[in-house]
């Protein structure tokens, strides 16, 4: 029925009236267009007879004229001048007319044909003529005769051809008179028809301004006061059928609106609780504090009488009330908690895996038995709620439920329930949109603390590690050092031969014996340095420091090492000094460090090269060499305590992974930077930059200018 009232116009609607209108309107239309197109056609066809048949017909008729003339005219000028070349001419035009008599008949009317004839006749008896004049002799007798018969004969011919011009002149006048009348009388009938038009327009527009543009007035005023702000403005039904339907349809809109807005208002004082709650959540990492916040700012938030927040306890089958919370008490404590009981773990996993909020408006109905709740999570939603949980909800006097899932990822961690005992107050839709909001928030908060916790207690048992192990490396490399003094002792002694002469094979293993001890002394350094490093007390004594001298004195060092293993060392430092705040004794071993390595890396008859220079303020110090070089995915863990490169291990060439560590603290210590590029197979390049002393900067710019 509805369908059908909607399809068919009412006795009294403006569909019935505008269709009626439009079409008297439509009708005048088509009136109008009809007399339009026969006006057109007629016009069409008295121009098509003008343009095709009698223009043509007239044009045609005139050059047939025209070319007779000139016949005429040649044979004459011929006669008078005996030039022979008018000749050519007269017999090009004979040729001609017959061309031009045949496109006149053509084109002419049928009731030309008498005139067509008789012009043909008289031209060629005329042509005759003209031939036997073409054939006598100039200013002769017979020309003068021949002359005078001519001219009559072309007389003739051009009163019939100007004969048949008038007749066809007349008739396009005629025609053309014929269509202007056209014209007139079919633009007279048009004016007619588009004058009964605009009567009826406005006629029809008259009765719509009544009957309709008022009511659509009233209905545009009311809306705009809607707009600005007038919520209570309503329309008064009033004027045609599908009139009176919009306005009714305009204050439907305007109550749904005033819902909508109830529901915008609500959903923005939850979302500024929520977000209240969220930013107390977030104050502490303390997993305590954030379960108190989470209970109390969603309890007090969205109105609920009870709050449960429901943990899970490890691989625990029953998940655990961690924290509950009541309206009139605050949070409960811990005996009351305690006494409230879970709710299976599989229940919650399912309960997670769905994603979505349970809602029970009305428990009541499953406290007493164990029938299915419907759409409850796992064995809730087969066998219905354990004995514990139906005689803990009845003593609460639960009535309406909304348990949100909690959880991080794949992984949950439990459940929030809140509980109305008002049967007047169930769970509203936005509220639980709020409550959902809120509940991916504690999630994140609640697994956030627990990683903290974890993370805190994990830092500190390796803080606590760490001392253990800097305390244990001090005292080892303190024990050794006593012992490797004394070695070292008895090694110079022997050697002075202070108990008796050597023979060589001892000089040779004693000699095995002090390098080894040597590198247990320089072992037992780094570990010393790397424990002061790490406990603080690796402090720098900064004063002056010619590092061009530092360099020069750490190659004098180590060219004996670089000359034993037949390695070319090469220095390069400017003339002038290069003066840094620094500790001597530290950069010295950053020297010897850098050195050391580079002339144990590198390979018989390959080449070491330590540079210092000025550059923007620094001094800069680079040592390469072209030995092993480092894998490049290795290169980011040099600077990494005990860390040795896999093909340093897999040639045996020995060593601790603390030189590159101490060589980056000093120069760190220093306010410089280090850096390292190197490409296996080809060397290393490892460049320390130091910024120099205010003194040594100035001399070196103005040193520059």
């Amino acid at each position: 029925m509805k369908t059908r009232s909607v399809l068919r116009p009412h006795r009294d609607s403006v569909a019935r009236r505008l269709g009626i209108a439009f079409g008297v309107l439509t009708a005048l239309i088509a009136l109008v267009g009809a007399g339009a197109v026969t006006g057109a056609v007629m016009e069409n066809t008295v121009q098509d007879r003008i343009a095709d048949r009698l223009q043509p017909a007239w044009a045609a008729n005139m050059r047939l004229h025209n070319e007779a003339v000139r016949l005429q005219r040649s044979v004459r000028g011929y006669l008078l001048l005996g030039d022979r070349d008018l000749l050519e001419d007269y017999r090009q035009a004979r040729d001609r007319y017959p061309g031009l008599l045949d496109a006149v008949r053509r084109h002419a009317t049928p009731g030309v044909d008498g005139n067509l004839d008789s012009q043909q006749r008289q031209l060629a008896a005329y042509v005759q003529i003209a031939d036997r004049q073409a054939k006598a002799s100039p200013r002769s007798e017979q020309a003068v005769k021949l002359a005078r018969t001519g001219s009559a004969a072309f007389e003739r011919f051009a009163d019939t051809n100007q004969q048949l011009q008038a007749q066809l002149g007349s008739e396009i006048q005629r025609l053309q008179d014929r269509s202007d009348t056209l014209v007139t009388a079919g633009t007279a009938a048009l004016a007619a028809l588009v004058a009964a038009a605009l009567l009826l327009s406005l006629y029809t527009a008259r009765r719509i301004t009544r009957s309709v543009v008022h009511p659509l007035r009233q209905v545009q005023q009311a809306l705009g006061r809607l707009t600005a702000g007038e919520h209570s403005t309503r329309v008064r039904p009033q004027g045609p059928h599908e009139l009176r339907a919009v306005a009714e349809s305009v204050n439907q809109l305007a109550d749904e609106s005033d819902r909508l807005r109830r529901i915008e208002q609500d959903r923005s004082r939850l979302g500024e609780i929520a977000r209240q709650t969220g930013v107390r959540i977030r104050e502490r990492l303390d997993v305590e504090d954030v379960l108190d916040n989470v209970c109390a700012g969603m309890g007090e938030g969205l109105d609920a009488d009870y709050v449960f927040l429901l943990l899970r306890d490890g691989d625990s089958p029953l998940v655990p009330v961690a924290r509950a919370w009541s309206a009139e008490r605050g949070i409960l404590d811990t005996d009351e908690q305690q006494a409230l009981p879970g709710i299976p773990a599989e229940v919650v996993r399912d309960h997670y895996r769905r994603g979505t909020t349970w809602v029970v408006p009305d428990l009541s109905g499953y406290l007493t038995d164990t029938r299915p709740v419907p759409g409850a999570p796992g064995s809730f939603g087969d066998i219905g709620l354990p004995e514990a949980n139906r005689a803990a909800s009845a003593r609460l006097g639960l009535h309406a439920v909304a348990v949100v899932p909690l959880g991080v990822a794949d992984e949950p961690l439990g459940a929030i329930c809140l509980a109305r005992t008002r049967p007047e107050r169930p769970w509203e839709s936005v509220e639980i949109e709020t409550a959902e909001s809120m509940a991916g928030g504690v999630a994140r908060a609640l697994h956030t603390s627990m990683l903290y916790e974890n993370e805190t207690r994990l830092v500190e048992e390796l803080r606590a590690l760490d001392r253990a192990k800097s305390d244990f490396l001090s005292t080892v490399s303190h024990e050794l050092r006593t012992p490797l003094t004394s070695i070292v002792g008895y090694i110079e002694l022997l050697k002075d031969e202070d108990t008796g002469p050597l023979t060589e094979p001892q000089h040779k293993m004693l000699d095995v014996v002090a390098r080894n001890a040597h590198r247990l002394r320089t072992l037992i350094e780094d570990l010393l340095t790397l424990s002061r490093i790490e406990s603080g007390k690796y402090t720098s004594r900064k004063k002056p420091v010619d590092l061009c001298h530092l360099v020069a004195s750490a190659v004098d060092a180590i060219r004996p090492a670089a000359d034993a293993a037949s390695v070319h060392l090469h220095a390069d430092c400017p003339g002038r000094p290069l003066v840094c705040e620094a500790d001597s004794d530290q950069l010295d071993r950053v020297l010897m460090n850098l050195l050391s390595n580079a002339v144990k890396f590198t390979p018989q008859d390959g080449q070491v090269r330590v540079r210092a220079a000025q550059q923007d303020g620094h001094a800069v110090i680079s040592v390469s060499d072209t030995g092993i070089g480092i894998p490049a995915p290795e290169q980011k863990q040099l600077f990494t305590r005990f860390f040795r490169a896999s093909n340093a291990n897999e040639a045996a060439i020995p060593g601790t992974g603390l030189g590159l560590t101490i060589v980056r603290t000093i120069i760190d210590n220093h306010g410089g930077t280090t850096e390292l590029h190197s490409r296996e197979g080809q060397g290393t390049t490892v460049t320390a930059r130091l910024p120099l002393s205010a003194t040594d900067q100035t001399t070196a710019d103005t040193t520059t200018h």
